[in-house]
């Protein structure tokens, strides 16, 4: 295998306007292109992460919820490196976001916190 990076993330969203202004100016993710498509009653919108990795989100109102409690199989959280962790934490609580309380990896020691997006998928800080 000759796997280089992560290219993109897809992330089911419910309603365009929230899920569209969480991570395009909560996150600050920049919209590369955004795609109507009628045949999958769907819409798809990449976000620019940064130089080498896309966020597929698409919206799909009528998608299953996400089984969170018990956890269900497949992608449990979603988590982004920082190097300023209190900043950001700051940043997204003045944005109306809720985050849980700053703790320590139990195995590395290293900052990390929760938040979600508007259909409840976590998201992990990690410093």
């Amino acid at each position: 295998m000759n796997f280089k990076q992560i290219h993109h993330i897809a992330i089911i969203g419910s309603d365009y306007a929230e899920s569209l202004h969480f991570y395009r100016d909560v996150l600050g993710f920049e919209v590369i292109r955004e795609h109507q498509r009628p045949d999958k009653d769907d819409v798809k919108i990449d976000l620019k992460i940064n130089e080498t990795t896309e966020l597929e989100l698409f919206i799909k109102p009528d998608a299953p919820r996400r089984v969170n409690y018990p956890e269900a199989q497949g992608l449990r959280h979603l988590a982004f490196a920082t190097r300023q962790i209190e900043t950001d934490i700051a940043e997204l609580k003045s944005q109306g976001v809720e985050v849980e309380a700053l703790r320590t990896d139990d195995y590395t020691g290293e900052k990390m916190v929760f938040f979600y997006d508007p259909d409840g998928l976590p998201i992990e800080l990690h410093e």
